[in-house]
């Protein structure tokens, strides 16, 4: 029954409502139609009285008069048919009316689907200009109202949010920017710093970069932009860099970094690289002393498969829902 559609599910309900008034009403109709003629059969069979056009009356004894069987039988056919006939006629009523139920409650659900369909359309990127008809349905006023109201606060602390992050990400723009700055002009200043140095300097200068890369796709996402999915990214290469950032922080837990593998695909390169480098990350956090972490990455048809296993202890059931939020 819950399968069904409101549609089938009022039609259903008419058609066994009808089903039953008619069967009740057949019965009543049947009972007293055959208690009537038997009651006539009965005047015919026992007699009458007759009034003669001079005013004189004969009598006729019913006990003098012998039952007609023919026209016994004539009466119980003809109750027979009756019947029969009222089951025929019960049945046709019911199944007319339900059909009938079917377009009558289609017509009057028509409204309940526009209003679905008004629903349907609203999208995060909609939500202050999509307002759903409140005067569609005069017995919806009030969800119609209630649910106008619900998109007005999802779209203040959908605001409220996008306005947080731009802001954050605007006034990180000015320091990043100031570092890189800084790194590179310490660099052309300093052109026979150590091995060590030199390589400490590269490094950084690779993480700004990456930060202020990262801090332009927040501004974008804040400001509901479509960001640029068309790079194309060997993930390989990027691996083996995210293992290199990595290695102070597994070296210090004895964690070994394997990878198998190696594909190409067209993405984000700034958003991949933190996706890959935060399951990994993870992955080395919350891994047993000595342990080991393998990132895999396989061809499977049109799509390329990238796995992070670990032997660590796992992600708690509690926490299983939630580890895909941004924050």
């Amino acid at each position: 029954m819950k399968r069904l559609s409101l549609q089938w599910r009022i039609t259903l309900m008419s058609v066994l409502l009808i089903g039953i008034t008619c069967v009740a009403m057949n019965l009543l109709l049947c009972s007293s139609g055959v208690y009537y003629m038997d009651t006539i059969a009965d005047s015919l069979q026992g007699g009458g009285t007759v009034i003669l056009n001079d005013g004189g009356a004969a009598s006729f004894d019913p006990q003098l008069i012998a039952p007609n069987e023919e026209l016994t039988i004539i009466v119980d056919g003809v109750q027979g048919r009756f019947r029969t006939t009222n089951w025929y006629i019960t049945a046709a009523v019911t199944l007319l009316s339900g059909i009938l139920a079917y377009f009558v409650s289609g017509r009057a659900l028509k409204p309940l689907r526009s209003f679905t369909s008004q629903v349907e359309q609203v999208q995060l990127n909609n939500l202050a200009d999509m307002r759903i008809d409140e005067d569609a349905i005069s017995e919806f006023r009030q969800l119609s109202r209630s649910f106008n109201q619900m998109l007005e606060r999802l779209n203040n602390a959908f605001s409220a949010q996008r306005q947080f992050t731009g802001n954050a990400a605007h006034e990180l723009r000015t320091p990043l920017a100031l570092m890189q700055a800084q790194l590179e002009l310490f660099s052309a200043e300093h052109p026979d710093v150590r091995p060590e140095t030199a390589e400490f300097l590269t490094l950084l200068r690779e993480q700004t970069e990456r930060l202020i890369q990262m801090t332009r796709t927040l501004l974008e996402m804040s400001n509901l932009r479509q960001v640029a999915r068309n790079e194309r990214i060997q993930l390989a290469p990027m691996i083996e860099e995210i293992f290199t950032d990595l290695a102070p922080l597994s070296d210090k837990l004895g964690v070994t970094l394997t990878a198998e593998g190696d594909g190409i695909m067209t993405g984000n390169d700034a958003l991949i690289y933190r996706l890959i480098f935060n399951l990994t990350e993870n992955a080395v956090k919350y891994n047993r002393p000595g342990g080991s972490v393998r990132v895999s990455v396989t061809q499977e048809l049109e799509k390329l498969l990238l796995r992070v296993s670990d032997t660590g202890c796992g992600i708690p059931e509690v926490y299983q829902r939630s580890i895909f939020q941004p924050f």
